[in-house]
């Protein structure tokens, strides 16, 4: 953990996943980091609804719980009270944002400010990624035409050379 810093920035970015299109972040992983129940984290979050639009925070369907469960692997085994009862929210980079206004003190501050790093540092991570993808193209298509040749001559040693027929019958002359 670096000097000042609240969280590691890798157990923010670890908790970060891609659903419907959108980085996001679950309100059992937002409520750990913050140091809140998840009760209270949700609480919070339907008390001020209008802060929170479709576009910042949705509910999880039936089959996206199910299908974050069966990757996590972290339920519990047996026992009453063990899981929970409604599906999980899911935060946008927005409604991260937001949850810095309706949860307060000093911790949710400063946790907001690493998770923030955190998608900050996501989408440069990505951003590069594409500019590479994008100058790998334009090498391949550079290179494809000087290639093409080398790789027409390569074909043509490839083929078994053509033995010639010996004639039957005889050779006059």
């Amino acid at each position: 953990m670096a000097k000042g810093e609240l969280i590691p920035l890798r157990r923010v970015e670890s908790a970060i996943l891609h659903l419907r299109g959108h980085r996001v972040m679950l309100d059992s992983d937002l409520s750990d980091l913050y140091g809140v129940p998840v009760k209270r984290l949700n609480e919070q979050t339907s008390r001020n609804r209008e802060r929170f639009p479709e576009d910042f925070m949705f509910q999880l369907s039936v089959e996206e719980t199910a299908s974050l469960r069966s990757q996590i692997v972290t339920l519990k085994t047996g026992g009453r009270g063990q899981h929970r009862k409604y599906r999980p929210y899911a935060f946008t980079e927005q409604g991260v944002a937001m949850l810095s206004s309706v949860l307060r003190g000093p911790r949710a501050v400063q946790v907001n400010i690493e998770i923030m790093r955190a998608f900050v540092r996501l989408r440069a991570l990505l951003q590069t990624n594409a500019e590479l993808a994008e100058k790998l193209t334009a090498l391949e298509d550079k290179y494809d035409l000087q290639f093409k040749a080398v790789f027409e001559v390569i074909s043509e040693l490839m083929r078994p050379a053509e033995v010639p027929q010996r004639r039957i019958g005889f050779a006059t002359g």
